[in-house]
């Protein structure tokens, strides 16, 4: 199956419900949802993570490891970011998806594989390959069933519940104080574009419930939010918007103080990403995954639920 959309639609939930309705689910035999996403992961480690390693097979590898598509076996491979893939790894895939079965790096015993893949987007698949830039046979092979996930501003009837479902969630989660969305600030959000769809609005509520006070949240505190993020998305940060740095700090935690609002804002704007973002603030995806875990910024956390 391939799922299409933009950044922040809810590809992976809506992987989670196909998976969950099915006899590979919940709803049957109870098999394992594995999902991975393709851009967060190093090149020279992504092919190891999806397809396993025998003993022996690179420095370090002490042990046999089953990768991705072997864990989810009986179930449901969730490939998020696909397009992301390099060539030598689409062609891989397109092998394990013909053959239905993979060999793992440095071995030489086929192993079956016997799991739904689902893939997803946010790029125009088909413009890629007829481009040369993905493999055509392996995106006829992965839309079998292509669904198409509709944008936040197509489906608003969906706001309120969503609303009531993420304060519910973030007030559990954080053990924040529950605030409640009156019907005049359904509709106001309801009307809204939502330029990063499910993405978000998780943000919005988020924000509300840290930074607002009272049983109800209010229309102005609501289009002060609003307008915060339509100035983010609209031009970069000028001075007076710039987040804020503790200038009573030593010089080393003010620059990463700096450096983790950056890419924090960059990884947001990418999509979470990681791919993008490397293009964006111009590093090397090793040295940029060093960085982030220095900063202790875990670039999946962001995603999993909106992507």
């Amino acid at each position: 199956m391939l799922l299409t959309g933009e950044s922040g639609v809810g590809k992976e939930v809506f992987a989670r419900y196909i998976h969950d309705q099915s006899e590979r689910g919940k709803g049957g035999s109870g098999g394992p949802f594995v999902a991975i996403n393709c851009a967060a992961i190093p090149d020279n480690l992504l092919e190891a993570t999806l397809f396993g390693y025998e003993k022996g097979a690179f420095t370090g590898a002490q042990t046999a490891q089953a990768g991705k598509f072997e864990q989810a076996n009986g179930g449901t491979l969730f490939l998020d970011e696909v397009a992301d893939l390099d060539p030598e790894l689409q062609l891989r895939l397109s092998s394990v998806i013909e053959r239905r079965a993979l060999i793992r790096c440095g071995g030489h015993e086929p192993v079956a594989i016997d799991a739904r893949i689902v893939a997803a987007t946010a790029q125009d698949l088909e413009a890629l390959a007829t481009a040369g830039r993905f493999r055509e046979e392996l995106y006829y092979q992965l839309k079998v069933v292509p669904l198409a996930v509709p944008p936040l501003r197509e489906r608003s009837d969906d706001i309120p519940e969503l609303l009531r479902y993420h304060a519910d969630w973030f007030a559990n989660r954080d053990k924040l104080p529950y605030r409640h969305f009156p019907v005049a600030v359904q509709n106001r959000l309801r009307h809204y574009a939502w330029p990063g769809n499910l993405r978000e609005l998780r943000n919005l509520v988020q924000r509300l419930l840290v930074l607002g006070s009272g049983a109800d949240v209010g229309l102005d505190e609501v289009e002060l939010a609003l307008g915060q993020s339509a100035t983010a998305a609209a031009a970069p940060a000028s001075a007076a918007q710039a987040p804020a740095i503790d200038f009573g700090l030593p010089l080393r935690e003010a620059r990463e103080q700096f450096e983790r609002a950056y890419l924090l804002h960059q990884l947001d704007a990418a999509g979470g990403s990681v791919g993008k973002l490397a293009k964006a603030v111009g590093m090397e995806r090793t040295h940029l995954y060093r960085k982030l875990k220095d900063l202790d910024i875990d670039p999946r956390a962001p995603v999993r639920e909106g992507t």
